[in-house]
């Protein structure tokens, strides 16, 4: 007798919708956990890289969108890098935050998502980030004004924070990615 086993064209549920946006072979994935070795806020958030893969790998709903790690992630890529099998993880992570906008999924605790807005924002102001008009519209965002003052000269000291925008941005090609990805956020269904 032979079995015949055939593979589906499209997957059903949040994974064929992760795999749609994201352009990535979840199936591909073979927890190595290479990805959640790299990632520099694996151990601050409650499920590393690879669960929230291996959770998607299982069928999960709804439920993997209040992850905080969907938040929390700050698209360095460097899990993506840290793949073997070359799976673009930092866009798995872009597509679950694309999906809880869209499914309207209660905010995080806390300002993850007002910190990514201001830092958006700067580059597309500025065509690169600026550490000054970030930290700006945070604190203008989340009303803490005084908050962690205490620690900004010595940051300025050991030249972690820029005073003066950096040069050597291309603001036009900025600008035309951020319009780019817009027509395509505004013409999806």
């Amino acid at each position: 007798m032979t079995i015949r086993i055939t593979k589906k064209s499209s997957r059903s549920g949040i994974v064929g919708n992760i795999e749609e946006l994201s352009g990535v072979n979840l199936s591909t994935c073979y927890q190595c956990k290479k990805c959640s070795s790299g990632c520099p806020v694996g151990d601050l958030a409650g499920s590393p890289p690879s669960e929230i893969i291996r959770r998607l790998h299982l069928g999960a709903d709804e439920e993997l969108l209040e992850s905080d790690i969907v938040w929390m992630c700050m698209s360095c890529e460097t899990c993506s890098a840290r793949c073997p099998m070359g799976i673009d993880i930092a866009a798995v992570m872009d597509a679950l935050r694309a999906l809880a906008l869209k499914k309207g999924t209660p905010a995080p605790e806390g300002n993850v998502p007002l910190f990514n807005r201001a830092l958006l924002t700067t580059v597309k102001l500025f065509g690169r980030t600026y550490d000054m008009g970030m930290i700006a519209a945070y604190k203008l965002g989340a009303h803490k004004f005084l908050q962690d003052t205490g620690k900004f000269p010595e940051m300025l000291k050991k030249k972690k924070i820029a005073l003066i925008l950096p040069r050597g941005s291309d603001k036009k090609t900025v600008r035309r990615i951020f319009r780019k990805t817009q027509v395509k956020r505004d013409s999806k269904p």
